[in-house]
């Protein structure tokens, strides 16, 4: 069946219909697992790279300031260390309540590429304009400005990728997003001392203006790339062909045993509404912003370094092997969280090595101990990127509560990365014991409230295994329908096919 180029096909049931129709044999045994492998391949080769350096921007650009500070920005600004810890935790004032919203519009806006893309020039653009501030105000009206765009990123990246790959692919695929973090806090570093070391009263501007210069317009083009990198959904990304469209949308049919799509009934609102009233969701969120209060220490990992008592470049590049090490064990977490299918462990387990960490911190302000602390820190975050991951294993259906979970866990989560601005305070430096103290009461708390998931999602199981059998209706048989109808088999073999499904704890 010839298929003209020209023609578009927007909506999911006429991209289905001329799936079904023309390209049924991809589904066949013999061609499925090749045509399979090269769908996730094209996707990784082409999604991953762009949200890594996306992330990688992103991060680089909240936490300059962290840098700027090592060379004069608080000083030039004349702030005080209270006004500094403000700006520092202004941007979360704009950026944690943007992403509930931003989230839930997202699973009804067609074109993801475009509203990512967009969200990425505006917070570059924002970020640039930073270095010509000569005040409080004007340095706290852009760190706003700034946390608005990028509250779409994270999560709406999450929920994106959610979108194409399955529960057992996600978490490496996730930890891989998770990259661009932790190598903008390793090259960030790194970066930022090019920069502030010969920068430095360049055209007579200070190296810390230079900083946000350079950092924003790289940024900004970045962005304009994005807009034509990245996929939208598997019914209407254009660089796929019919058959690998239909391919992904039948995987993730399977995946969850119902279509990846909402019902007539799964409004924007709804889906709000449904994820509010799940408890999980709620634990989620309190799990999430302890978990950010206790690994708050990223916002301020420069001035942690100079503790060690080095000068301001040999301090950011001493910053840098920390998050090197980590990405690497973040990698190999991941993939075994994908393969074993578990969760609470490959969590929870991290926060734990981050006490040792604190610990260490606490008992000493040697040099060797207080570095090999940095590491074991820095570590916490392989749990950290596992997190929406497993918010989206515990909330696979319908899209519009998925999507509604992930803006709040990660919304609300980041009010403790408010409170993380404000317990890192100056006069408690250099030893910094009661910032710790309270880092990881947070973490100890985060474990508990992990274990109270777990739990959840075991009795969830258990109530499945009793009620797989019973009639569906409404909404959800409508889902089970879809499904059947994308893998082409009966209702009652797409009915079997669910009982299957668990969640993954």
């Amino acid at each position: 069946m010839s298929i003209e180029p020209e023609k578009k096909r927007e909506s999911y049931e006429e991209d289905t219909a001329v799936s079904v129709n023309g390209h049924q044999e991809i589904l066949q045994v013999e061609k499925r697992q090749i045509a399979e492998r090269r769908l996730v391949r094209k996707l990784d080769f082409r999604l991953l790279p762009t949200v890594v350096v996306i992330y990688l921007m992103n991060y680089i650009d909240r936490v300059a300031i962290t840098a700027a500070r090592l060379k004069g920005l608080q000083t030039d600004l004349g702030l005080s260390d209270i006004q500094y810890d403000t700006v520092v935790a202004i941007l979360y004032a704009s950026y944690c309540p943007a992403q509930i919203p931003s989230n839930i519009a997202l699973n009804y806006i067609s074109r993801p590429t475009l509203y990512i893309g967009t969200c990425v020039v505006l917070w570059g653009l924002t970020s640039a304009l930073t270095g010509v501030t000569h005040n409080l105000a004007g340095i706290m009206a852009c760190r706003v400005f700034i946390g608005l765009p990028e509250s779409a990123f994270y999560p709406g990246i999450m929920y994106l990728l959610s979108r194409w790959y399955t529960r057992k692919e996600l978490a490496l695929r996730s930890a891989i997003l998770y990259i661009g973090l932790l190598f903008s806090n390793a090259f960030g570093s790194l970066w930022a001392a090019g920069i502030l070391g010969n920068m430095d009263g360049a055209m007579g501007i200070a190296a810390w203006r230079w900083l946000f210069y350079i950092e924003g317009a790289i940024t900004i083009f970045v962005g304009f790339l994005t807009m034509w990198l990245l996929p939208d959904y598997p019914h209407n990304t254009k660089w796929l062909s019919p058959a690998e469209r239909h391919l992904a949308q039948v995987r993730l049919a399977e995946d969850a045993a119902e279509a990846d799509q909402d019902s007539q009934q799964d409004s924007i609102f709804e889906g709000l509404k449904l994820a509010l009233k799940d408890p999980k969701v709620l634990v989620f969120m309190l799990m999430c912003c302890s978990q950010l209060l206790g690994l708050s220490f990223v916002n301020f990992f420069p001035t942690l370094t100079a503790t060690l008592g080095y000068s301001t470049s040999n301090t950011l590049l001493m910053a840098a092997p920390p998050w090197i090490f980590t990405a690497i064990i973040t990698i190999i977490n991941a993939r075994h969280a994908d393969v074993t299918g578990e969760r609470f462990f490959h969590l929870s387990t991290w926060w734990w090595v981050v006490i040792v960490g604190y610990i260490i911190s606490l008992s000493t302000m040697k040099t060797a101990g207080r570095y090999f602390s940095l590491f074991l820190m820095t570590s916490g975050y392989c749990g950290c990127a596992l997190t929406l991951v497993w918010v989206a294993n515990a909330v696979p259906r319908p899209p519009a509560k998925r999507s509604a979970a992930i803006g709040l866990v990660n919304g609300f989560g980041n009010l403790g990365s408010i409170m993380g601005s404000y317990i890192w305070k100056s006069n408690w430096g250099p030893e910094y014991h009661q910032s710790m103290i309270i880092a990881v009461c947070a973490l100890v708390f985060a474990t508990f409230l992990s274990f109270v998931i777990r739990v959840l999602l075991v009795r969830e199981n258990k109530r499945m295994e009793r009620a797989e059998l019973d009639l569906m209706h409404g909404p959800e048989r409508e889902r089970v329908e879809e499904a059947a109808k994308l893998e082409g088999i009966s209702f009652d073999e797409a009915v079997r096919h669910r009982m299957g499904f668990r969640y993954l704890y």
